[in-house]
């Protein structure tokens, strides 16, 4: 089995908006377009042009509608990818060290070499965000783009991932969490960022910003400012958690 580093120089992670974010797929795409043609091996698909479908994907976007009791329904986009946790299951499960979390800066990896398609970092995973390539028969999982944040034959701002430097919303931004005044950090503090399914004990390192609630008056004139004030964490979770469960 794989340890975890006791603690990391950087945490290195996103902070998802869930108010500005779209539902545009936008972020999934250019993942899926930079982690097939970059340094790493392709993210395979099967049968991409018939009725039988299939493929691995980094980052998925799910949307729901969201009904609360004193308040219109709105609808939410909902991404999702690896949340790099600081006690990740998925690397501590691995019985070939395959999967493993750099001490450097938080990203939890996997070789690909000896991976072993075992699948038990996918079971051990409680937001399902780890694919099985159908061609390479090895594990996939959100890098962070690790070889594009330090390439230096990039401009400087293009060294961020591919689905935050994508984003046409801004709903996704990237930093270390380790630095008090990164613009992740800010964010988390002063939008009230939350873990998602923070009962599973995993400390993910990737954070949401919760949606700001609509109201009545905000239905019937959509022009209207939208108030300051976020839901509670735990209303906001409970739903998470009930739609991730009901996925599978």
């Amino acid at each position: 089995m794989t340890s975890l580093p006791a603690a990391t120089e950087k945490r290195l992670g996103l902070v998802i908006d869930l108010d500005t974010c779209v539902g545009c797929h936008a972020c999934a795409v250019n993942c899926k377009e930079w982690n097939t043609s970059a340094g790493a091996s392709p993210l395979a698909d099967t049968d991409a042009y018939g009725a039988d479908v299939s493929g691995a994907w980094l980052n998925r976007i799910h949307t729901f509608e969201v009904s609360p009791e004193n308040a219109p329904a709105q609808i939410v986009h909902f991404p999702k990818s690896c949340l790099h946790c600081d006690d990740a299951p998925c690397v501590t499960v691995c019985p070939t060290g395959a999967s493993y979390k750099r001490s450097e800066d938080g990203i939890v990896l996997v070789d690909e070499d000896m991976c072993i398609g075992c699948g038990l970092c996918a079971w051990s995973c409680p937001y399902g965000a780890r694919e099985m390539d159908p061609v390479e028969n090895v594990m996939k999982k959100c890098t962070l783009c690790v070889d594009r944040i330090y390439s230096e034959t990039l401009a400087e701002e293009d060294r961020i991932p591919a689905c935050v430097r994508t984003c046409p919303s801004n709903a996704r931004h990237f930093g270390d969490f380790n630095d008090p005044d990164s613009d992740v950090s800010r964010l988390v503090a002063e939008r009230g960022g939350i873990d998602l399914m923070p009962e599973m004990d995993t400390r993910p390192v990737n954070k949401y910003l919760p949606p700001r609630p609509k109201t009545h008056s905000q239905s019937q004139a959509p022009s209207a400012a939208v108030p300051a004030s976020v839901p509670k964490a735990d209303g906001l979770l409970g739903w998470l958690d009930a739609a991730l469960d009901k996925l599978g």
